[in-house]
């Protein structure tokens, strides 16, 4: 039968063949299986792709069809859609054609301002993208550098804590991080606040902070608090705009004259020191004053005769270094009294010169100024006396391009020449070269020459007196304030000018240390007086808090940034206690009547930098019960499910719980109802996974019966999952806790029901039947539960969930 049956298909097989091969119009084709398995697979890829971009085609209509959206309908508009007609350069048309030409033109023109904007639309976004990132990261870098600026030997240490705490670090008590000069200074703020908050006189400031350098026995010191005095002692007008105030002529003009003073008078002590240091090569004689001392001062500086010397001598000395040397001790009746012996060798020198003395600007008349440049311009320009050429650049105002290097070679004889020359008023009679402004001589000392012509990193006392004695307060103070070891010195000058409303502060709090501002004069700088403050007291303010406090008192005037300061204080500080007090008065208490503001935003500041249970006791103090519970509510979620240990977080923050809330109930305190509600379900979940974990499960089961959180009957399934949507997400992160602790609760009981004896007169099998089915009724309602509640539960919850209920079953 098989063989008849090969045979036939053998049979047919031939024939097939031989009908092939006499048809002549079809190929012959001949392949091998290898080509064959190649042709195969290539039919099998295109009609798996095919397949597939047919499946993604379902399953995409399913999506979509499935939110309202007809596949079908988008598909038709998609495609009737043309990119050509839109955006597209259009063909051009023929000349005849007027109506498409001018259509066209209308179509192009369109298109190109649409292409022109786009251009630009995307320039000035990438523009505005990287001046944004450019802001940004000043920003930080700013911050990055203050904070490492403020920061102490262990600003680095990365050691991390077994648990995380939510509280601030104590640091080792005892330990004050002042050294002794910032000890002394202080004591003085202390004083000086105290008199304040007393309601007593106020005292001068520099003179407490002056005090303070003679204690220190620093001469460099001394002398820059003796010339911190000198140029604040000028009239000051009532003013509420301190730049006004500042660049007035009068009180610029105060300060030139109060500089030259200073400069006087320490040449003069300069000089008597020298003479009397060298009384026998001196030979100090005649009537006490400042002849006889510049006299004898020339003894010891010019002992022998001098080259190119004019207009004879005075006592075996140059008439015009006398003359000089006079002038510069500040004493112009001794310079007269020179004239007046010489006078018929000095020409009209004489008369210009009591013109000099008896104005009171020391400014000659226009007149009697277009002489004396005119004849040192023709005479005295080329000069071979030094000492003539600065007397008449002094008196003259004239030539400021010659810096006088052979009598000038200290920098303070420089600035005091300098200063002489400096002119308030225009008349525009003055040339160019014979006109020095006050901002022109800052400008030429900040700027063009800089910290590194004074060489200011080895002599920081020399170019902190070159900017203070040309009005330059605040670039003088930033400057100070980035040496480290006169850190301190710097802070309290700032804290003389900022009480005597001299001081130019910043507009914004997050500006630099020094900054220029839109509308400023030129050479105008403006110091960041509270980013000073804050980055002088982040040294100590979290081992002295009260004498950080002590230095934001003086922001009295500006609230938000005083607690602001503060509050960062408060929340660096370990002693926040003795700022803030519930009990008895805080530090704070002096200085503030209502305080509750301050509270706030202290906490507030420390609820920013995740110090919450800092910041529970401050909103406590603030009496703010809503952020009490809602801070407790952040603090209890993550906790409430783990077991409880002696010094663990769950057990302070439990018995920081239990305490607010005794305390609320008893003072009948209530805070808002859906954040109340949540505090006291959190503390009641606590007392159940406490029973829980203790293994009281009988216990642990009537808490949750108690709380109505679960459904445990088929029958209130529907009114829980209702009820669930107004539990808020601090309950909600331990809902699959709860489940799963509730079920392993029911498994208990009911193992341990499984394992009891058969009925017995106390139990008869009717009362185990029936609590038999009552647990799986239960078991089977959390299971339906945990499937119609919108939240998603992590992890393998729901299969353990029906994994239990099945072992019950």
């Amino acid at each position: 039968m098989d063989t008849e049956g090969f045979g036939e298909l053998l049979q047919q097989a031939e024939q097939l063949a031989a009908e092939t091969e006499a048809v002549s119009e079809l190929p012959h084709v001949e392949r091998n299986l290898q080509e064959i398995q190649q042709a195969g697979e290539r039919l099998r890829s295109r009609t798996l792709t095919r397949t597939s971009q047919d499946a993604a085609d379902v399953k995409a209509s399913i999506l979509l069809g499935s939110r309202g959206l007809d596949i079908f309908h988008i598909s038709q508009r998609l495609e009737s859609l043309s990119a050509a007609t839109t955006f597209e350069p259009l063909e051009p048309v023929k000349d005849t054609d007027i109506q498409g030409f001018l259509k066209n033109e209308r179509d192009n023109a369109l298109l190109s301002a649409i292409e022109e904007s786009r251009r630009r639309t995307f320039l000035l976004a990438e523009e505005y993208h990287r001046e944004s990132m450019l802001v940004q990261w000043e920003q930080v870098k700013q911050r990055v550098l203050h904070t490492l600026l403020g920061a102490g030997e262990d600003a680095l240490d990365f050691s991390q804590d077994v648990e995380p705490s939510f509280v601030s670090e104590v640091t080792v008590p005892g330990r004050s991080a002042l050294d002794s000069v910032e000890v002394a200074y202080g004591r003085q703020i202390y004083v000086f606040n105290e008199k304040i908050v007393s309601g007593h006189v106020q005292p001068n400031l520099g003179d407490l902070c002056a005090s303070v350098a003679e204690s220190l026995d620093d001469k460099n010191v001394s002398d820059m608090w003796l010339m911190v005095k000198q140029m604040t002692d000028v009239l000051l007008v009532p003013a509420k705009d301190t730049l006004k105030s500042r660049t007035a002529v009068d009180l610029q003009m105060a300060f030139v004259r109060q500089a030259l003073s200073f400069l006087e008078n320490s040449y003069k002590n300069y000089t008597m020191v020298t003479v009397f240091g060298n009384l026998h090569q001196a030979q100090l004689g005649g009537v006490p004053g400042t002849y006889q001392l510049v006299r004898s001062f020339l003894n010891i500086k010019l002992p022998g005769p001098l080259p190119g010397m004019q207009d004879g001598e005075v006592e075996g000395h140059p008439v015009w270094a006398v003359i000089y040397y006079c002038l510069r001790c500040g004493d112009l009746n001794a310079a007269m009294q020179v004239v007046n012996r010489v006078q018929h060798q000095l020409g009209d020198f004489k008369t210009w010169f009591q013109e000099y003395m008896n104005s009171p600007d020391r400014r000659l008349a226009p007149a009697s100024e277009n002489k004396l440049r005119l004849h040192y311009r023709r005479v005295l320009r080329n000069s071979a006396d030094p000492y003539k050429r600065a007397v008449y650049c002094l008196i003259g105002k004239c030539d400021i391009s010659d810096n006088h290097g052979e009598v000038a070679d200290k920098t303070e004889d420089y600035l005091w020449l300098k200063l002489n020359q400096v002119c308030f008023d225009d008349d525009g009679s003055s040339s160019p070269q014979d006109r020095l402004t006050l901002p022109q001589l800052q400008k030429q000392l900040l700027e063009d020459y800089g910290e590194s012509h004074f060489s200011a990193s080895q002599q920081p006392f020399l170019y902190f007196q070159v900017l203070f004695l040309t009005a330059q307060f605040e670039a003088a103070v930033a400057f100070l304030f980035r040496v480290e070891r006169l850190r301190s010195h710097a802070v309290h000058v700032a804290l003389v000018l900022y009480e005597l409303r001299l001081l130019l502060k910043s507009s914004g709090q997050s500006a630099q240390l020094l900054s220029q501002e839109a509308g400023d004069p030129p050479m105008v700088r403006r110091l960041n007086f509270i980013r000073l403050l804050m980055l002088y007291t982040r040294k100590f303010e979290s081992t002295d808090p009260r004498e950080a406090l002590q230095y934001f008192y003086f922001l009295r005037k500006l609230s938000y940034q005083e607690i602001s300061c503060f509050a960062k204080c408060c929340c660096c500080s370990s002693a926040s206690h003795c700022l803030l007090s519930s009990c008895q008065p805080g530090v704070i208490d002096k200085f503030a009547g209502d305080t509750r503001a301050i509270i706030c935003k202290v906490a507030l500041e420390a609820e920013n930098k995740g110090l919450f249970e800092e910041a529970v006791k401050l909103y406590e103090l603030a009496k703010n019960p809503d952020k009490v519970l809602e801070l407790m509510n952040r603090l209890l979620s993550p906790v409430i499910a783990q077991i409880s240990a002696p010094q663990s977080n769950k057990e302070r923050l439990k018995n920081t719980a239990l305490a607010i809330a005794e305390r609320y109930r008893s003072q009948g305190i209530a805070g808002d109802k859906y954040v109340d509600s949540t505090f006291y379900l959190l503390l009641d979940l606590m007392t159940f996974f406490d029973e829980y974990h203790a293994g009281h499960i009988d216990r642990a089961y009537d808490v949750m019966e108690h709380l109505k959180l679960l459904p445990l009957s088929q029958d209130s399934v529907e009114e829980r999952v209702a009820a669930f949507r107004n539990f808020s997400d601090e309950v909600r992160h331990n809902l699959s806790e709860v489940l799963l602790a509730t079920m392993n609760i029911l498994f208990t009981q009911y193992k341990r029901l499984k394992g009891a004896p058969a009925g017995t007169p106390g139990r008869p099998q009717r009362t185990i039947e029936d609590r038999d089915t009552q647990l799986r009724s239960q078991a089977r309602a959390l299971i339906t539960f945990a499937g119609m509640i919108p939240y998603r539960m992590a992890g393998d919850t729901n299969a353990r969930l029906v994994q239990m209920e099945v072992l019950m079953n």
